[in-house]
């Protein structure tokens, strides 16, 4: 899965996983074709997804853009460019996207994409970290990132979040840039929540029967 990133990639990876604790590992293939714009940007191999904790209520954050469909929330991601380490990226995409003081709290997951053929080299990937609000004043920093609003959900409604994205249409407005089509798009983002959901609902659990 990880096999195709540079040893460089592969060996932060392993540093990040031992300080900040093992992630769940996830492959999804996205039968969208090989071009599919959003996992073939030629600035970045991946994204990190930011799962911000926040300070007063515990609810985590998310975010739509001005472009996006009527209520079309999501958490928070942003792209690694090429050169630039996992950790810088994430510590810049927050700072960009939040204007949140925060402190890494734990290594949630890493998603491998395929495209059409699911025995293909992944394309992209998503590293998701959850963060802990410590300070600051919530706005984004970056105008073109063209946050619209906030919302804070608990991490119940994280399946409820993948389920909206999943079942955006083709007849949902334009999409901005080249996202593709909001069917297509829906479906990538709502990968990630899932497998969000998926390990903090685990932890739950083992914490839950100890």
């Amino acid at each position: 899965m990880l096999s195709s990133l540079p040893r460089e990639q592969q060996d932060e990876i392993a540093r990040l996983a031992e300080r900040y604790g093992t992630p769940a590992l996830h492959n999804a293939a996205l039968y969208t074709g090989d071009d599919y714009e959003p996992l073939n940007k030629p600035d970045r191999y991946g994204e990190v997804c930011m799962v911000v904790r926040r300070k007063q209520s515990g609810r985590l954050l998310t975010m739509k853009k001005a472009f996006y469909p009527p209520a079309t929330f999501r958490l928070l991601t942003g792209g690694i460019h090429h050169g630039e380490s996992i950790y810088d990226a994430l510590v810049r995409e927050t700072h960009e996207e939040t204007g949140l003081e925060v402190t890494i709290t734990q290594f949630l997951a890493i998603v491998a994409y395929q495209t059409e053929n699911a025995r293909k080299t992944p394309s992209f990937y998503t590293f998701a970290f959850l963060l802990d609000e410590v300070n600051g004043t919530l706005g984004a920093i970056d105008e073109d990132e063209a946050v619209e609003s906030f919302r804070e959900i608990q991490p119940a409604e994280l399946p409820q979040l993948a389920e909206h994205l999943e079942h955006l249409t083709h007849t949902e407005q334009r999409p901005h840039q080249n996202l593709g089509n909001w069917s297509e798009w829906g479906r990538f983002r709502a990968v990630v929540h899932r497998v969000v959901w998926d390990k903090l609902q685990s932890q739950s659990n083992t914490r839950a029967s100890k």
